[in-house]
């Protein structure tokens, strides 16, 4: 389940504007008669779905419980239905009706549990009850019987004393019915400008007789500079971001890109970390938690600034058309907690050849 090796950045020579702007043509393009199936569970503003989307896919049901990033899919997917309520409380019979499908008729079932309990950026509780949600996924699997399955988490999952749960979560999966590959898979070699670690299960329904796997390394990483090109001033701009206190400008002149540290927050409560970032490099993980506090964690390489929503899309690999609503504050943790497009388009991509073999 390891990553790739490093690659150096430098070697980009791609035009990531024009890519994204392409992967969003293929998202709006109508869709085939006999276009694949996908139903996303925990679906947060659309990351996966866009992806699916991106890949050719139809998608049926979207189950989301934040209102504001239920807004978010309604915006993007206007032909989609969206269940906006808590999962625990979607019966089966509920689901097959909103979708219109018998069990074993949907070919993939996409979902990413909340993932707050294992990730490495906050405590890594074990008995952090979102933990347990993985049961719903694993429940409605056993209702759509779908061909295929796709369920992403963070890389902490798999670290220390975590692992406990993934074997169990492993099993779950197997005993549902399905062959079952673990990868861990980062973002920055799928055309995705960020370093972001996340663990793909990819799962073939037994009978099929289908080995499931992963796509494999694509792009070399996206250095920053090179994902934020031909922004307009004006999309920069349309939410303003969050000013960088007076007392973090002279911090942000001492240190070189790439750098960071850590500054009391105003509150006097707790501690940011605030990182400086490096041009030439592709931007680390942006996690939700930023916009907790700071509204973001990255200051910009070039000017004494928290980045703007735009760059942050542009950093997660949404395009520019994507639609996020709501404050600043609303717009940065959608992509914190989003799915990066580009990366699950990979993994719907090589699960369709699998199906379609």
């Amino acid at each position: 389940m390891s990553a790739t090796m490093e690659v150096p950045a430098l070697f980009y020579h791609g035009d990531y504007a024009a890519d994204l702007e392409a992967a969003w043509a293929d998202h709006v393009a109508p869709r085939k008669a006999d276009a694949p199936t996908v139903v996303s569970l925990f679906a947060g503003c659309g990351g996966s779905s866009l992806g699916y989307s991106m890949a050719g896919f139809r998608e049926l049901l979207a189950v989301e419980w934040d209102a504001n990033a239920a807004e978010c899919l309604r915006a993007n997917f206007p032909d989609v239905e969206v269940y906006h309520g808590d999962v625990t409380k979607l019966e089966g019979e509920e689901a097959l009706y909103l979708t219109g499908l018998v069990p074993g008729q949907l070919d993939v079932l996409d979902g990413s549990p909340p993932c707050q309990g294992f990730s490495t950026a906050g405590r890594r509780q074990t008995d952090d009850p979102r933990n347990g949600l993985f049961r719903e996924y694993v429940r409605l699997l056993g209702v759509f019987k779908p061909r295929a399955f796709v369920m992403e988490n963070v890389s902490g999952m798999v670290k220390g004393k975590m692992r406990l749960l993934f074997v169990e979560i492993l099993e779950e999966l197997k005993k549902a019915g399905y062959r079952v590959a673990v990868r861990l898979l980062n973002a920055k070699y799928f055309g995705v400008p960020q370093s972001r670690e996340r663990v793909i299960f990819v799962g073939v329904r037994e009978d099929l007789g289908l080995e499931p796997s992963h796509p494999e390394p694509k792009t070399w990483p996206i250095p920053a500079k090179v994902a934020v090109r031909g922004l307009t001033r004006e999309q920069r701009e349309a939410v303003p971001q969050k000013d960088i206190a007076e007392k973090y400008v002279e911090w942000w002149k001492s240190i070189p890109p790439g750098d960071n540290a850590s500054a009391l927050h105003e509150s006097g409560t707790h501690f940011n970390v605030l990182a400086k970032l490096d041009p030439e490099r592709p931007c680390p993980t942006i996690v939700k938690s930023a916009s907790d506090h700071s509204f973001s964690s990255f200051v910009h390489w070039a000017e004494p600034r928290f980045i703007h929503v735009a760059e942050a899309m542009r950093f997660a690999s949404f395009p520019d058309d994507f639609i996020l609503t709501g404050e600043y504050k609303d717009r940065m943790s959608r992509i914190g907690n989003s799915v990066p497009p580009l990366l699950m388009r990979a993994v719907a991509c090589n699960l369709r050849k699998i199906l379609e073999a």
